[in-house]
């Protein structure tokens, strides 16, 4: 990861198929390039249980990258396969690095049903059984009969599974746990035990599987030479397995191979826990901190002080990724937390202009999402990211003195000019930040445009800088 290294997740919820993705974010490429992108968190890039129709998160066949005509389609949501291996060399070639999204919790779209015997447990605390055993018809036979074995001759049955949501026999939705299976440990505590997600749950005590995954990312990343991981679900699959799925991926190719996972959970404790217990091994995505960018876009008397509170950014900044929303925020989604748009600049200027963290641009944001009215803030992002790309230096003065009106300045040494960052999420006011002596009697203007008036900068180094209410602006030497 480069110091100024930004991160861009190119997918929503509602990409149509007819966006051809992986041909747009091809063309997209070298503007991507430009603007300061430095690597592209893709989707999920084989066949999911809805075909063409699947976000890739409901995986069927890892091994179908759009090949196959299986689940109704060639095609996966974003193209085919050839598509997507020309997107990958496009990206490269441009010098951005391609983060690769592996679900590897679940399988959903079984070819053949399986009669085995299990108890259905509750919900709200998976260790409770609330049945005895009973005989229950489960999708789990994952034969993959329309690619003949290419790639890889295993099928999966109900014995690499350690539970499943639905019986076939009395059309009955539950969470249901095999006979003389147990859910993994070291994952969240949430509902008893939080290893079940969704679809035929992966066993990851089950030897001939976890052989399976290896088996598949192998041939994945010799085939797509993808530079890094996006993890996801890891709260819900045990975290020995990928303490040592990273290390070995690692030794194998001997590449860095960035992983960032995805845990979901507000509480930082949970989140270095987590690192503790994959010895530092991944990033996570810093959730504690986009839930105060949340709440702090529902309440203009957020003291902004403490916008970095208890957060990974603030404790673990090595091991930060950060966002502002992404697909699982979006209003319609079960996780639905959106930032209100008025408090989207402030958010992006927070993870864009400062040292901590690896910060990631949500596609929704900067492209705009038609389906849920959210519109784009792409001259904004284009602005900040040139910002984080020219004024972004080591020295980081912070002005965060005010419960609502903070502020910060970039400078590094002589050859660089310095930046100076302030933000209200109330009224309109002013800072008085040092720049240097040698700027005395010079002009700086807000970049952003949000504040028209010159600052000029006083003998001792200093300057008053302006902000408009509910507004941020960055200003630079004119």
């Amino acid at each position: 990861m480069k110091t100024n290294g930004v991160i861009m997740q190119y997918f929503h919820w509602y990409i149509k198929p007819e966006t051809h993705l992986w041909q747009q974010l091809a063309q997209d490429a070298r503007h991507l390039h430009d603007i300061g992108i430095t690597a592209i968190w893709m989707p999920p890039a084989y066949k999911g249980a809805g075909g063409q129709n699947d976000t890739g998160y409901g995986v069927y066949d890892m091994y179908d990258l759009g090949e196959f005509n299986q689940k109704g389609s060639i095609a996966t949501k974003y193209g085919t396969k050839d598509e997507y291996l020309s997107c990958i060399k496009s990206l490269q070639q441009q010098h951005i690095q391609v983060y690769a999204d592996l679900v590897f919790n679940h399988r959903i779209g079984a070819d053949e049903f399986e009669t085995v015997v299990a108890k259905e447990v509750n919900r709200l605390n998976t260790r409770q059984p609330v049945s005895d055993d009973e005989i229950i018809k489960v999708a789990t036979k994952f034969t993959f009969p329309e690619r003949h074995q290419k790639y890889s001759s295993f099928c999966w049955n109900w014995t690499h599974f350690d539970g499943i949501d639905y019986d076939e026999n009395t059309h009955h939705n539950s969470i249901f746990l095999f006979k003389n299976k147990s859910w993994d440990e070291e994952v969240d505590d949430e509902h008893g035990n939080y290893d079940y997600l969704m679809g035929a749950d992966i066993d990851f005590h089950n030897e001939e599987a976890v052989r399976e995954i290896y088996h598949w990312t192998q041939w994945y990343v010799e085939l797509t030479q993808i530079d890094g991981f996006r993890l996801d679900a890891v709260k819900h699959i045990r975290a020995s397995f990928f303490k040592d799925f990273l290390l070995h991926m690692r030794q194998q190719f001997h590449k860095e191979f960035f992983s960032v996972g995805e845990y979901w959970h507000g509480d930082l404790k949970r989140l270095i826990s987590y690192l503790e217990e994959v010895n530092y091994s991944m990033s996570l995505f810093d959730v504690p901190l986009h839930y105060q960018f949340y709440h702090a876009s529902q309440d203009d008397h957020f003291d902004m002080r403490t916008i970095f509170n208890n957060t990974l950014t603030q404790k673990f900044p090595v091991n930060s990724v950060t966002f502002v929303d992404n697909h699982d925020t979006e209003p319609s989604q079960a996780l639905a937390s959106f930032v209100n748009d008025w408090f989207k600049p402030l958010a992006y200027t927070l993870i864009l202009l400062r040292n901590e963290g690896y910060p990631c641009v949500f596609y929704g944001d900067y492209y705009g999402i038609a389906y849920e009215k959210i519109s784009p803030k792409k001259a904004l992002l284009d602005k900040l990211l040139y910002l984080r790309k020219t004024y972004c230096y080591d020295y980081q003065d912070d002005y965060f003195d005010d419960p609502h009106i903070i502020g910060w300045v970039k400078r590094q040494d002589d050859n660089h000019d310095p930046a100076a960052v302030i933000m209200s999420n109330q009224n309109s006011g002013e800072k008085e930040m040092y720049v240097g002596e040698k700027y005395a009697g010079m002009l700086f203007y807000d970049y952003l445009g949000h504040v028209n008036d010159s600052i000029v900068i006083d003998c001792s180094g200093k300057g008053k800088f302006k902000t408009a209410a509910k507004s941020v602006s960055v200003y630079i030497k004119k």
